[in-house]
């Protein structure tokens, strides 16, 4: 499936999403970044039941990547090409939840 106009390069929606975790997982070689993950998701919203039925699935928002810095900081990464309204939204939802801030790439 195409996003976008971006073209599928094996598991990741885009070259350049690709050429960002070639890069990541060389840096995690190097010892530079640690604890690289990919395609990780954090729940915004829980799901919403009335009397044990579901009314509401949960609202998610799935990074690219995660990792830590040299500094030991968490840090989540999104390959952005296009910016959409849902993105702006669950970027600005995982700031408020988590307290974590979004670096796009």
């Amino acid at each position: 499936m195409m996003k976008y106009r971006n073209i599928k390069s094996g598991k990741y929606d885009s070259e350049k999403e690709k050429h960002r975790a070639d890069l990541l997982k060389l840096l995690e070689k190097q010892g530079e970044i640690s604890n690289l993950k990919e395609q990780v998701k954090f729940e915004l919203i829980p799901s919403q039941k009335i009397d044990g039925k579901l009314i509401e699935r949960a609202c998610s928002y799935i990074a690219d990547f995660t990792y830590c810095d040299v500094h030991g900081n968490f840090i989540v990464e999104d390959t952005k090409g296009f910016k959409t309204k849902d993105y702006i939204i669950k970027r600005k939802l995982m700031l408020s939840v988590h307290g974590i801030k979004i670096k796009e790439v």
